[in-house]
This record gives C-alpha cells, structure tokens and sequence, in this order.
C-alpha cells in the first residue's frame, strides 16, 4: 500500500515565475499549516494555476524555494513528492473501468493485487462510488467522473492534495453538491489541501483561509470572513462578494467623504483628492427619497427571490441595495438610500490602497 497519509506543512519562499518577459508569479510567499484547506483564487492569469504546478513539480521556478513537510522540494522530482493532483479535465483512461481507473497509481507502484483491490474497494467507498466499480468513464455522469479522479487521487495516501478548477466542468447544481462532498471529505481525512478556483463562492465555502492573486502578486490571505469583512485594498474588496461591492467616487476631507455635493461620515480620516468610498449592498437600505444618506433615482428592480436587488443611479455612479423582496419601486422612481457609517470602507484611487 502507498505510504500513509501524514498532515504535511507546504510553504513557498519568495516564489518567483516569469515565461520570457511576461512575470507570472511576482515574490509570493506563503504557508500552509499541516491539515489545513486553503483556496488560491483569481481571474484568469493572476498565477494561482502556475503556484500549484511550481508545488507539484511541473513547472521549476524561476526564483525562490518551495518546501513540503519542511522539506525543499524545489528540485525534486514530482514522483517523490508525495503529492496528488486532481485536475478539471478529470484525466481518466477510457478503456479502463471505475476499478483500474482508481487502482492505477497503486498498479505503477507494483503494489500486490490483493492489497489494491482492498484499497480500491476502501477508496471507492470514501467517494460513493463502490456500486459504479466495473462500469467505464463513459457510462458515468461529470459528477461520478470527479469523484473517480478524487478516489484515484485518495488511494495514494498523499501528504497533500492539489486540486485545480476540479468542479468547473459540472452544472451549477452538481457543483454544489460535489462541493458538500469535497469539504466533508477534507475534513474527514484532514489531508492538507491546496485548491484553485476563479469562483469566490468555493473559496468562500471551502476554505479555511483564502489566497486572493492578481497579476501573480499575493493580495491578501485570510479566512474567508475576515476577507469579506475586512479587505486588504481595492481589488480583494471588489473581487470577493455577490452582487460585488459598491463604489462611489469622490474625495476624502477630514473625516467625511465628499461627492456629488455630498459629504457622508466616513470611520477613517485623511486627505485624499481621489478616493472611493465602498460598502457592500446588504448593509445599506431604500429609505423614502429625503430619509437616505444619499438620493438618487431607481434603475432597476430585480426580485432574486428572497430578496430584490435595487440598482440605484447616483452622480455618475451605480449603488445595488439588496432590499425586503416585498419592495415595489419603479424604474424612474426617487428613492433614498441609507449608507451606515460602520460597514463603509474608504480606499485611496491612485493605488487602491485601503486607508484604515
């Protein structure tokens, strides 16, 4: 049988990865305590894929060191790096079953057939697949096809798991299931693991502490509460959350944000000729047209289901309130919106910065 799982630390030292002039990863830094879940999330070409592929030895460096179980594994071949990787495509064989799609690491091993079969059997039961042994890849559903690579990545008893987009290909409400599937699995095992997604919602559910990259720089890195409730600058602020953040351009002037004629109570103070102003839709609220913080004028009314989402034009911004799904106002209508001074976040333009 492989070796047995141990809770493995991961960490990346001054990581750095360029492809001719174009830098990929840029000083990244970052570690992973044994045991835990942590998501590298980003938009396409921010790095997280390239950082998994440097961990898992499929791409060298072009800087900095990357260490497993304190180990530095910067050179190491990736068959001694006692890892599993789960990729989107899934990478099954067709012409194997279930079984020998699963038992295949074990297979190349030379491990004894008696004891792979025992493993299969064990790996398969940990993924709900024991029923689905003998059948082939292509009389299974994309859910079952994820959970044969997860149970193949299992088998090999791996001091860490790598997962890249491994749910993307499925349809939204498989998603959430194998997600349900994935998190319980984790916990179970408590395999340290290393995930990438671009969805903020498996990071968000996923996690024990999230990543966020942009243009291979590490932003921030936190749990996920901590992330939503107190972003590091700009970017994470406006990455992280659905309907996503709110901004409205302006000046910071002492303590109060002024745009439009406006001046609102802001909990931070300074000087900045270029500022943003940011709050998150479910913590403002419509009020009558000369109750809110600010008026503007309704754009649209969208019932979600239980709630409506508002759009709000004022000044030359968008504000979205997430209102009671009762509300009935209409396009065109006045309305006020209520912008509470505790949930409001104040960032410097030029550069994002957050001014706390």
């Amino acid at each position: 049988m492989a070796q047995n799982s141990q809770k493995a630390s991961v960490r990346f030292e001054n990581v750095e990865k360029s492809f001719g002039a174009v830098q990929v990863l840029s000083n990244f830094d970052l570690e992973v305590e044994p045991g835990e879940f942590v998501v590298l999330l980003g938009a396409s070409g921010s790095g997280k894929t390239t950082a998994l592929r440097i961990l898992s030895g499929l791409e060298q460096p072009s800087g900095g060191n990357v260490y497993i179980e304190g180990r530095n594994v910067t050179e190491m071949l990736p068959k001694y790096r006692n890892i599993s990787m789960v990729f989107q495509s899934y990478a099954l064989y067709p012409h194997k079953t279930v079984a020998e799609n699963i038992g295949f690491p074990l297979k190349v091993r030379g491990v004894p057939k008696a004891e792979t079969d025992v493993a299969i059997r064990d790996a398969a039961r940990q993924v709900q697949l024991d029923q689905l042994l003998e059948r082939y890849p292509r009389e299974l559903s994309g859910g079952q096809r994820q959970r044969v690579a997860l149970a193949r990545a299992i088998i090999r008893r791996p001091s860490v798991f790598l997962m890249d987009e491994p749910l993307s290909n499925l349809d939204a409400k498989l998603r959430g299931h194998m997600r349900a599937e994935l998190k319980h699995m984790q916990q179970s095992m408590g395999i340290t693991t290393i995930y990438v997604t671009h969805d903020q919602i498996e990071a968000m559910t996923l996690a024990h502490r999230v990543a966020v990259l942009e243009k291979g720089v590490l932003q921030q890195l936190a749990s996920p509460a901590e992330i939503y409730n107190d972003p590091a600058n700009l970017f994470v602020a406006q990455f992280i959350g659905s309907p996503p953040m709110n901004v409205l351009h302006g000046s910071l002037d002492g303590e109060h944000f002024v745009s439009s004629g406006v001046r609102i109570d802001t909990p931070v103070g300074g000087r900045i000729d270029k500022a943003i102003m940011g709050f998150r839709p479910e913590d403002c609220s419509v009020a009558a047209p000369d109750a809110g913080t600010v008026k503007g004028t309704i754009y649209t009314n969208e019932l979600i289901g239980d709630h409506a989402l508002v759009t709000v034009d004022w000044g030359k911004d968008q504000i979205s309130v997430k209102a009671p799904k009762d509300f009935n106002g209409r396009q065109g209508d006045d309305i006020g919106v209520l912008i509470p001074r505790d949930h409001l976040f104040v960032f410097d333009a030029q550069d994002g910065r957050r001014v706390r």
